[in-house]
């Protein structure tokens, strides 16, 4: 094989596998940040439009205005200028909120894919988890700790229970009155006893009055005891 034969298919290898590569990128398309990325450098070439046609409106209209009625020709020509340059202006307003309205729904889309991605990726991780779990294992586990805590709930009041001999309340409570009445037995005794009840009898009801005077204290006693009753 000559040398230029060789040359031309290196060169056509070469270009075969460029084509490939560049089918290959075409067919995966564009991410997401790409197009997003796109879509701000063009909104931003067509705000510096923007910038100039309205820069060179306002000169046309300079223009109209410094000749006015003096040059007619050259005044209706600028004004026929910023006419056009004020329909290109709409245009680029009508194309910047196109290409902003695509840009939000773009980076909407970029979020929700990464929403659901991470979403996706979390459940796979909860299954990872759930995998090795047995919900009989699970029952199983629950009710020997309830077993357990029961267990250490009597292990505690076994504890707490008081040790030796237990005695009857009522027992207790009698023995104290009896040590109650003796002591006031005791007491009495040492202060003399009771005074002595006299044997003879008390005069009866009908019997004979007091004497006056000690009437009059009697009653006097008792508005005394009236007056405080009162």
């Amino acid at each position: 094989m000559s040398k230029v034969s060789k040359l031309f298919k290196g060169s056509s290898s070469s270009s075969s596998s460029s084509k490939a590569k560049h089918h290959h990128r075409s067919k995966g398309g564009p991410s997401a940040q790409e197009a997003i990325h796109r879509l701000r450098e063009t909104e931003e070439m067509l705000t510096k439009k923007q910038e100039y046609l309205e820069k060179k409106i306002e000169q046309e209209i300079a223009t109209a205005k410094k000749h006015g009625t003096k040059n007619k020709r050259a005044a209706l020509q600028a004004l026929k200028r910023k006419k056009r340059l004020e329909q290109q202006l709409a245009q680029i307003d009508g194309t910047l909120s196109t290409i902003e309205f695509q840009r939000e729904a773009l980076e909407n889309s970029h979020t929700n894919t990464e929403v659901l991605k991470n979403m996706g990726f979390a459940a796979k991780a909860m299954k990872q988890v759930h995998q090795n779990m047995d919900l009989d294992k699970i029952d199983d586990l629950m009710q020997d700790i309830t077993e357990q805590q029961e267990v250490a709930q009597e292990i505690s009041e076994a504890i707490s229970r008081p040790f030796g001999d237990t005695f009857d309340e009522d027992e207790l409570l009698a023995e104290l009155e009896e040590l109650e009445q003796q002591e006031l037995d005791d007491r009495m005794k040492s202060m003399g006893g009771l005074p002595s009840v006299p044997n003879s009898k008390l005069p009866s009801r009908h019997g004979p009055r007091p004497t006056t005077k000690k009437r009059v204290e009697e009653e006097d006693d008792m508005h005394m005891l009236a007056s405080w009753a009162t």
